[in-house]
């Protein structure tokens, strides 16, 4: 990669003055990335910055001026980030795998100069702006450059260069021959890949490396003067042409031998599972023919480069029976050209010649390196060698292999009418026709199908109802669409000790979704209500008093508490009274004076007159709450001549054992028949005043008063139910997942299919309103496809989280029954067998794909990892990895049989 000399880009005087304050840096800095931003172009440089360094940056710049907790970061740090072996380079190189936004961050050139000149270090690592795609050009920074092996056919030395993927071949002659000292007359540069001489690269060629086919860590060979040697002569079996043809291969792939397809294909196709060549111009063909006794099928993919993820989406699209059959065929007339939302038939062409390679390799593996390139082409977001998601890819694939081979040349206009009323039949078959006469591929016969989308409107009931096509469907783990919380049930009026209660909640649901489940688990009765609350640091944090509030705001390691009371208790003239616990456990208050409170446990709440408080009050209610809390012992017995907390015939100090204070203040608060002190506290619990019986206050909206526990009050009552609070949800370590813990396929179904509002993004214009609404959406099954693909939504994200859900997921292998899902009851099979699952290992940024696939014909399971494969038994196909399934129509299972029957008959 020629880039400009870094050191062009640090300051020679070390560091510059600062600007004068934190605010007044990150204005400077958002303005000149705001004007880079503003100006992109190709061949733009960009820094990369360790997200380690630029976070303690970020925090530094964005604290207000007089809050200085952050200090200034120190100079630059890229080590983190950087190869051990690049640290004392010149050209130092980025670890491999570095996610953008947790490893590293990407700056403008003007930024970077000036952070350099503020903060010095580094060392730089400049990246090229680069502009990608066909149709819709992208700009995207090259953060990897290309990273080839250079084998000199002289001696064997082996070199490594970097240049960008967009360098053209001529500008690799130019390097390598300036690297090596060998005029270009002489040189000659061939693609070697996996260590084979393949295609002669031209040294006039301006196309580039990425459309040559060159990819990450390839080799590519030297040759000087016709210095090759024996060992580089051309292998026949280990040659890949670079260049994918312009047009289909017109000879048939056929694999005599397999069983008829069923599922609504000719069954007189040439389709089949065994190689059967007919003819010598077969066997001039650029495939390589299978062996006797070889078999198709059964090859794997090269990795070439965190590739995995593509190889895993492709084999279960290799051993699609319809897919297979329809590519390993003349499909040269279903090419669009034309069509400006397709490739120009390139990515169906490289599809179908890859396709045609791995059917007809025995188990070469084979390296899908030209269906890299036109992928990288057509869809930048998969170019590079970083690991993406093998749904995506499927979803990108399945919609470009439509467009590609859409048998529509010019869709014409249609104008769709209203519903008005009519049957749903009769409207379902309108629309898809309508669909099929814009829409009409192998694609969309074979993977399309139809639900029925019905939108409620909320407040006038106005009802929508549309039938839209799908080619997948993405079921939501139930895991994902609930919430599991524990709350602990206070009762205000004694009856009961503090109970903890878990209850299911909708994840992104409302208090009111949360109290009316606690209110079933705890049986609560009409007349009564739930005051919900936060309890954090022995104090009561923050009350849930809006029914709308979102539950979101309830984090899994809080600590929430339901206090439980009659209805009457609530209402105007009424206020809350908090009634905190001081004194370490088993232990004397030393000193309210001196502010030394350790508070514990759990607050009481209630509410309380308005109009007058008195000691007395308070008293009865400490009663109610502590009875339940009263020992066996103390409760059989008067303890200390004391009953409920009253001291008829006793001083505080004699019964409670407490250290009398010289303060008469405070021994006023014991001069009362109470066996707790008993103190009126200010909103931060600094501030203490005496209560006693006969005292009189005015409630404001929170009245808090602070109950001091002494040895003699531990011994009475057991207040470990007043610690012990358990967090809302205890997160598991494990991430393994049992089956006695799986979720069925049927359950995400039922989910995907579930009635649900609408999110606040993505409101619905009520024609009705004539406004933007939340409306209620349901789905409903209208019309299923041959190929029927489920995709479990197993990756979460949200602004600060991403997840993934390891939840085992049991889906049946045969006979998947979804008749009662349809409601278009049409006398078609919904019957359906599994063929082949995608699969992820591992967590997010990261992991591995593989894939299951099944020959058809034998019934025999594979398990494809990258180019190994190897035979699975069908137990092994379950399992807490499965992310994308394929099944396919299987008819009834009398139809099954009997074409069973048949084929034992031709045999």
């Amino acid at each position: 990669m020629t880039i400009a000399n870094s050191s062009d880009f640090m300051v020679e005087n070390a560091v510059c003055d600062f600007p004068s304050t934190p605010e007044e840096e990150r204005r400077i800095v958002s303005e000149l990335t705001t004007e880079s931003e503003d100006n992109l172009k190709e061949g733009n440089l960009y820094f990369v910055i360790s997200k380690r360094w630029y976070t303690s940056w970020e925090k530094y710049v964005e604290q207000p001026t007089n809050q200085c907790e952050s200090p200034r970061p120190g100079p630059i740090e890229n080590n983190d980030i950087i190869e051990n072996a690049a640290k004392d380079s010149t050209d130092p190189q980025l670890r491999r795998l570095l996610v953008e936004g947790e490893d590293y961050v990407l700056v403008p050139q003007q930024v970077w100069k000036r952070l350099s000149q503020w903060y010095s270090g580094g060392p730089p690592i400049p990246r090229k702006l680069i502009c990608q795609g066909f149709y819709s050009r992208s700009y995207s920074v090259e953060v990897y450059p290309l990273c080839l092996l250079l084998t000199d056919g002289r001696d064997d030395s082996i070199t490594v260069l970097r240049l960008g993927k967009q360098a053209s071949i001529r500008e690799l002659y130019d390097k390598v021959c300036a690297m090596t000292e060998v005029s270009q007359e002489k040189a000659r540069i061939w693609d070697y890949f996996g260590k084979r001489k393949g295609q002669l690269l031209d040294p006039s060629s301006n196309k580039s490396l990425e459309e040559s086919s060159l990819h990450m860590d390839q080799d590519i060979l030297l040759e000087v003067d016709g210095s090759s040697s024996s060992q580089y002569a051309m292998s026949s079996a280990g040659n890949e042409l670079a260049l994918v043809p312009l047009e289909p291969s017109r000879s048939l792939v056929t694999i005599a031998g397999g069983p008829t397809l069923s599922n609504g294909h000719s069954t007189t196709s040439k389709f089949s599972l065994f190689p059967k060549i007919t003819s010598d111009d077969d066997r001039c063909d650029s495939l390589s023919i299978l062996g006797k006794g070889e078999r198709g099928g059964l090859a794997g993919l090269s990795n070439l480069g965190n590739t995995c993820f593509m190889n895993s989406a492709l084999q279960c699209l290799a051993h699609t029976p319809p897919i297979i059959e329809y590519f390993l065929q003349d499909y040269s007339e279903d090419i669009n050209r034309d069509n400006p939302l397709g490739m120009c038939g390139e990515l169906a062409i490289a599809f179908g010649e890859l396709l045609k390679k791995l059917w007809s390799s025995g188990r070469n593996a084979v390296a899908p390196r030209s269906f890299k390139t036109k992928l990288a082409r057509f869809a930048p977001q998969f170019s590079g060698y970083n690991q993406h998601d093998s749904q995506e890819l499927l979803a990108f694939l399945l919609d470009g292999l439509h467009e590609d081979l859409n048998k529509v040349k010019r869709k014409p206009y249609i104008e769709l009418k209203d519903s008005d009323s009519r049957p749903d039949d009769e409207v379902a078959e309108e629309l898809w026709n309508y669909h099929k006469a814009r829409n009409d591929s192998v694609i969309v016969n074979v993977c399309q199908g139809q639900y029925k989308s019905t939108l409620i409107c909320p407040v006038c009931g106005k009802i929508s109802i549309t039938f839209d096509p799908f080619m997948y469907l993405s079921l939501p783990l139930p895991s994902t669409l609930t919430r599991q919380i524990t709350v602990t049930v206070f009762y205000c009026d004694g009856s009961h000790l503090p109970m903890p209660y878990t209850v299911t909640v909708p994840k992104y649901g409302s208090c009111r979704d949360l109290i009316t489940a606690l209110g079933t688990a705890c049986c609560l009765a009409n007349d009564e209500s739930l005051l919900l609350a936060e309890v954090y640091d022995h104090k009561v944090f923050r009350y849930f008093e809006n029914p709308l509030e979102s539950l979101n705001l309830i984090k899994n390691d809080e600590h929430i508490v339901a206090y439980r009371m009659k209805q009457m208790q609530k209402g105007s003239g009424k206020a809350k009274l908090e009634i905190l616990h001081g004194g370490q456990e088993r232990a004397v208050l030393e000193s309210v004076r001196g502010r030394d409170v350790k508070l514990f446990g759990t607050p009481f709440v209630t509410y309380v007159n308005t109009e007058r408080l008195s000691g007395s009050d308070i008293d009865a209610v400490v009663s109610g709450f502590l009875s339940p809390l009263q020992r066996a012992q103390a409760s059989a017995k008067v303890h200390n001549g004391r009953e409920n907390g009253h001291l008829p015939n006793a001083t505080a100090d004699e019964a409670s054992g407490s250290i009398s204070s010289p303060d008469t203040e405070i021994d006023d608060a014991c001069d009362r028949e109470l066996s707790f002190r008993i103190f009126l506290t200010d909103e931060r619990g600094l501030d203490f005043k005496p209560l006693k019986s006969d005292s009189s206050l005015k409630p404001g909206v929170v009245t808090r008063v602070l109950l001091e526990w002494n040895e003699g009050e531990h011994e009475t009552y057991d207040s470990s139910y007043l610690s012990d609070l358990p967090e809302v949800h205890k997160t598991s370590f494990s991430a393994k997942k049992t089956r006695q813990e799986a979720i069925s396929l049927f359950s995400c179904l039922e989910a995907f299919l579930a009635e649900e509002p609408l999110g606040p993004d993505d409101m619905w214009f009520c024609p009705g309103c004539k406004e933007h609404r939340q409306a209620n959406k349901k789905l409903d099954l209208w019309k299923l496809p041959d190929i029927l693909v489920f995709h479990l939504k197993r990756f979460t994200y949200s602004r600060y989280l991403k997840n993934k859900i390891e939840t085992f997921v049991d889906f049946p292998i045969d006979d998947l029954d979804l008749s009662k899902y349809v409601k278009n009851k049409n006398g078609q099979s919904y019957l359906y067998e599994l063929y082949a699952v995608s699969n992820h290992y591992g967590g997010l940024g990261g992991g591995h794909y593989t894939a299951y696939a099944k020959l058809i014909d034998d019934n025999k399971w594979h398990h494809f990892d990258d180019s190994h494969v190897s035979s699975v038994n069908e137990s092994e196909i379950k399992n807490s990895a499965a992310y994308v399934l394929f099944y396919r129509r299987v008819g009834s299972k009398t139809e099954t049989q009997s074409a069973e029957v048949s084929m034992a008959d031709m045999d």
